[in-house]
């Protein structure tokens, strides 16, 4: 599995007065996206989170293409680019479902830390989601 696609539909609260969505809300979807790419790959947030393993964003990254407006729906495609073992990337694709127009572009950058703060080593804490990173990098 090389990536992993989400869908959304743009809410009418995510908007402006035209209809069309506020440019905040794409990182919002790329973390939405993020969060179901996990959740796929059998490490989502909630059950690592209980395990100690914490993954903040470390920098965000979006390139606007094109608007999206109020009830279209979305996809955004999620890629993991690089993995250290500490370290990650992912990058984001989204497209207009009907339409197939590319909307934005992404890249997200993080680390595995400990609930103290300290960064971990997903080898040492957790080789089977170590492995898994791994097994998708290869896959590249």
């Amino acid at each position: 599995m090389k990536e992993v696609c989400y869908e959304h539909t743009v809410q009418y609260y995510e908007t402006d007065q035209m209809g069309i969505a506020h440019h905040s809300n794409y990182i919002r979807w790329f973390e939405e996206a993020r969060i179901h790419f996990f959740d796929v790959i059998g490490m989502g947030y909630k059950e690592s989170e209980k395990k100690g393993i914490i993954s903040p964003v470390l920098a965000v990254e979006a390139n606007y293409k094109n608007m999206s407006y109020f009830q279209d729906v979305v996809v955004i495609k999620v890629s993991l680019v690089e993995y250290s073992g500490v370290r990650l990337s992912l990058k984001y694709e989204i497209t207009d479902k009907a339409t197939g127009q590319l909307r934005c572009t992404g890249k997200s950058k993080h680390c595995f830390i400990n609930p103290e703060g300290r960064v971990i080593s997903l080898k040492k804490v957790a080789p089977e989601a170590y492995d898994k990173l791994m097994e998708m990098v290869g896959e590249q």
